[in-house]
């Protein structure tokens, strides 16, 4: 005659299996990744430096570094889906790519905001300010979305 276990009782069954289950949530909680959620834009991280990438209209791409806390906030709710000025403006400074290679231009963080509404003259694309189309000493363009906002190097 074998030798045979005791039946665990149901109650300690399922105390097992729902031990189990609390700590598999619970780890797979601690892996989860706020990637993909712009809510969970890292500005505990980023405090008031950081590289902000917007998109124009025609899928071309520039980069304005924000130097204060306050600009750092609004884009990070920008790009968590926020309200507020959404239309970067900002001096272009020639000659100089900054952080906004591989254009020859960037904007002068000094002078850089998100504005409601701008005058049409510092409107375009990245490629206008390159070729010297935009006549202003602003670049403001209306279709910018904030893409991307990353730790200033």
């Amino acid at each position: 005659m074998g030798h045979r276990r005791p039946a665990r009782s149901f109650l300690a069954r399922r105390t097992t299996m729902l031990a189990g289950l609390i700590a598999a949530a619970a780890l797979m909680a601690g892996c989860a990744s706020a990637e993909g959620d712009p809510s969970a834009a890292p500005t505990a991280i980023l405090d008031d430096h950081a590289i902000a990438t917007f998109e124009v209209a025609d899928g071309e791409t520039f980069k304005v570094e924000l130097t204060t806390a306050d600009l750092v906030d609004a884009a990070a709710a920008l790009l968590g889906g926020g309200d507020g000025p959404n239309i970067p403006i900002g001096t272009v400074v020639r000659d100089d790519p900054g952080p906004n290679a591989p254009w020859t231009w960037h904007l002068d963080p000094a002078t850089f905001s998100f504005a409601d509404a701008t005058i049409e003259v510092c409107d375009g694309v990245p490629s206008d300010v390159e070729a010297g189309e935009i006549t202003s000493t602003e670049y403001c363009p209306w279709s910018a979305v904030l893409v991307a906002l990353d730790a200033a190097p």
